[in-house]
């Protein structure tokens, strides 16, 4: 390490200058930051109260393989094994997908239809489910409610199982592969949900080395010849576990809106809706039969 000295302003500007070989001047500040809040407790405040606050060697050891971490793409919120998400902190490695804002936005849209019914028990279900992020966070907002969460992977509901018991929440945990349903699930549910793997094949060029290098592959990507494998195993299940007014809702390939309508259309579920993200983008659906 050449840092000039172990202030922490001057570790935080080499570290900096390293990171804006890849990452913008905006990122790289705001990581540095993200990076001292977690080890060490020092934030913005604490730099601007305390102008000579310092490192201890093996502090800055910490701080110098972190970076060298982000400098080989690896996201940060593997780096420091947590996210934040719908105003709950999640934990995350490389077993399960980093949580995106669109779909917090596709939980706050399910939350608000619940607030204009009646106060009866919901009963939902979170179809590969990953860190457990929606399932969680449903359980959080809507109180009255028992939810459950199916994956495929052992490693993902070993962090969703985690996740549940540091936000106090009781999920019902299913390890199974919604292509080839094993267990005999039946209940039935009032919402039905998922963000399964949409990205199609093709999609890959357009993708970043912090997602293709590092988030699980099997959670992200599906044939070119079958982008909405998914989507279908999902609307069977749901003709014979959806109650009666119950809905589905999916985060969805924005490339794929007009075929994901279809597909409902096909499987008989007539209302269908294609919800628009924050950014304008088609990514969200909800239909019932």
């Amino acid at each position: 390490m050449k840092v000039p000295s172990n202030l922490v302003r001057d570790i935080r500007k080499y570290y900096c200058d390293q990171l804006c070989s890849i990452y913008d001047n905006e990122e790289a500040s705001a990581m540095t930051l993200i990076l001292l809040e977690h080890y060490f407790n020092i934030n913005r405040i604490k730099m601007a109260l305390e102008p000579n606050i310092r490192l201890s060697e093996s502090e800055m050891l910490t701080f110098h393989f972190a970076v060298k971490d982000l400098l080989k793409n690896k996201p940060i919120q593997y780096i420091i094994g947590e996210t934040d998400f719908c105003d709950l902190k999640f934990k995350v490695n490389e077993n399960v997908l980093i949580p995106r804002p669109e779909t917090s936005e596709m939980i706050y849209k399910i939350v608000n239809r619940q607030q204009t019914t009646d106060n009866r028990l919901r009963s939902i279900i979170d179809i590969g489910t990953g860190s457990g992020c929606i399932a969680i966070s449903l359980a959080k907002q809507i109180p009255n409610s028992k939810v459950y969460a199916l994956d495929i992977s052992e490693k993902a509901l070993e962090v969703a199982k985690e996740n549940a018991i540091n936000n106090n929440v009781d999920i019902s945990f299913i390890n199974d592969d919604i292509l080839s349903l094993s267990n005999n699930i039946e209940s039935k549910f009032d919402i039905i949900v998922s963000n399964p793997p949409y990205v199609r094949e093709v999609e890959k060029a357009d993708m970043h080395d912090n997602v293709l290098n590092w988030e699980p592959q099997t959670a992200l990507f599906v044939s070119d010849n079958d982008p909405l494998i998914f989507y279908r195993a999902i609307l069977e299940f749901a003709k014979s576990h959806l109650k009666e007014n119950g809905e589905v809702w999916f985060e969805i390939n924005e490339y794929l809106g007009k075929e994901m309508i279809d597909l409902c259309h096909e499987m008989g579920f007539h209302e269908a809706e294609i919800i628009s993200d924050f950014r304008g983008k088609e990514r969200i659906l909800r239909t019932k039969i």
